[in-house]
């Protein structure tokens, strides 16, 4: 939360006849406190916004018990520099044989060896610009016989297809519209200035018949979803212009819910925007779950609205993120900048220890040694230190500081669950990370218009995200999943994002990104 800036009301006139005043005698006291506010006013404008929670930049690096000094010559971390060909998924290849040359023959230039052909061709990356979607306007010859009046009209090529708008345009479109946040009217707008008027209803029409094909797809992410073994969750809020509430219904906020499932294998990503919390729609996920399967770790920050109201004989392992108790000393370190710079950098341990475990590709059980042998002393540390600060009187417990202390005690059971069960997550942060395309959508497009539209957008971003965090191309899998309904339909787990590929190479189907514009 930002802190609230003090209101100063600066007059101009009376500030110039202070100065004024001043080289004839001493400033007075209000005089003094005049031009000091003033300045103080002045110098905040000036002071960069911090836009990082990163503990160097929370508090300096003054005194630090843990930092390092930097390594100027150290290499840059990797992607700070021009993509490779290899980078290039998405584009069209072409392969171009020597003009003259073929693999065996004499050499040119010395006449005595031959030539062999290279593991690795040379290669060049050529982009061009076109616009988001494309038309073709067929020019069928007709002709029309003097005495009959028979009509002969020109046999369509091959390809064309029946319909006006492919599975390419729905799939462009809803990659414009939920995945990067451009509203109907803004392409609109876009494409009438390239030559290919698309009105904005035309846009929705397209997406919502897109929706109701491959909707099989996503009601199989959730039921695979109920089956991971970390369920992450947490919701913003939205707005539903045209939602219709039951009279018994006292509640008047509508949220986005985000839900991130993460398995052995995948990692699945699902939004529901409606009325209900992030709990009532992550308890009607679970409801779908094995019952042969052990209890799932939840991880959520510490809102009550967060935890599932499960049946009886349904258990969950519940973890808080410890993002959100460290982002209680974020807020406060300003005014607690020695006791805060201690919490930040004994947390940062534990994290630098999770980054380790990362690193090695430690098994669950291995990450749970791990941060039982290094991170347990840090944080039973931080623990008696904590509860020293309220028992000795060092805090007082109303300040925000006493505030910050009082979250990690009150939650300490839950904000380390990574200490006694393998598998639980430090934070939130993937499901934070995900709600960043609901957030996205909200800002430029402002709301849903009716909850049909709410529930299209849940289906596409749930299935774009989910692409994302497992590597793969959205755009390619939202065409096949149209082009290949009926198989969808009958059988649904083999369309996933993970394994589509699979299933159109067991049809016959090529599946190298050949459905990509490009």
């Amino acid at each position: 939360m930002k802190a609230a800036r003090r209101r100063i009301d600066v007059n101009l006139e009376e500030l110039d006849r202070v100065l004024d005043g001043a080289r004839e005698a001493p400033l007075s006291e209000s005089d003094h406190g005049k031009l000091r506010d003033a300045l103080h006013a002045l110098a905040a404008l000036l002071v960069r916004t911090r836009n990082t929670e990163k503990t160097s930049a929370v508090v300096g690096n003054e005194d630090s018990q843990t930092g390092t000094e930097p390594d100027n010559n150290a290499t840059p971390p990797p992607g700070h520099g021009r993509n490779g060909a290899e980078a290039f998924g998405g584009a069209r290849k072409v392969d171009i044989k020597h003009q003259k040359l073929t693999h065996g023959d004499r050499c040119p230039e010395c006449g005595k060896g031959n030539v062999y052909g290279q593991k690795e061709p040379k290669v060049l990356v050529r982009i061009v610009g076109q616009a988001p979607l494309a038309a073709t306007v067929y020019s069928l010859e007709r002709l029309r016989c003097g005495a009959c009046g028979q009509v002969f009209t020109a046999q369509e090529p091959e390809g064309v297809g029946a319909e006006k708008y492919d599975e390419t345009a729905a799939a462009m479109i809803a990659q414009l519209k939920y995945g990067a946040g451009t509203p109907f009217y803004r392409l609109e707008q876009l494409e009438k200035q390239m030559g290919i008027p698309l009105p904005a209803a035309t846009q929705w029409e397209i997406v919502e018949e897109a929706a109701q094909v491959i909707k099989p797809a996503r009601d199989e992410l959730i039921r695979q979803s109920a089956q991971g073994t970390v369920v992450h969750n947490d919701d913003t809020s939205m707005r539903v212009l045209m939602l219709k509430r039951d009279p018994s219904d006292e509640r008047t906020g509508v949220f986005t819910s985000g839900i991130v499932s993460v398995g052995e294998d995948q990692k699945i990503a699902l939004y529901f925007t409606g009325s209900r919390h992030a709990g009532e729609n992550i308890a009607e996920v679970l409801k779908q779950r094995s019952a042969e399967l052990p209890s799932p770790i939840q991880m959520c920050d510490a809102l009550s609205r967060n935890v599932p109201k499960l049946p009886a004989g349904v258990e969950i392992l519940l973890a808080n993120c410890l993002a959100h108790g460290r982002r209680q000393f974020v807020d406060v370190a300003e005014n607690f900048p020695n006791e805060c710079r201690y919490v930040l950098e004994m947390l940062g341990q534990v994290y630098l220890h999770d980054a380790e475990a990362h690193e090695r590709s430690l098994t669950p059980e291995e990450r749970l040694r791990l941060h039982q042998d290094r991170s347990r002393p840090v944080m039973d540390k931080l623990h008696a230190w904590l509860e020293a600060q309220l028992a000795e009187r060092r805090t007082e417990p109303n300040s925000g500081l006493g505030q910050a202390i009082g979250y990690l005690l009150r939650h300490w059971k839950p904000l380390t669950l990574f200490l006694r069960q393998a598998g639980a997550p430090l934070d939130n942060n993937i499901v934070e990370r995900s709600l960043k395309r609901a957030v996205l959508h909200r800002k430029n497009a402002l709301f849903y218009r009716t909850l049909n539209g709410a529930q299209v957008g849940d289906l596409f971003m749930s299935l774009i995200q989910t692409c994302q965090l497992c590597g793969v191309n959205s755009f390619d899998y939202l065409i096949e999943l149209q082009r290949h309904a009926r198989e969808l339909t009958i059988r649904p787990a083999e369309w996933m994002p993970w394994n589509y590929r699979d299933a159109l190479a067991r049809i016959g189907v090529p599946g190298d990104g050949s459905s990509s514009l490009g």
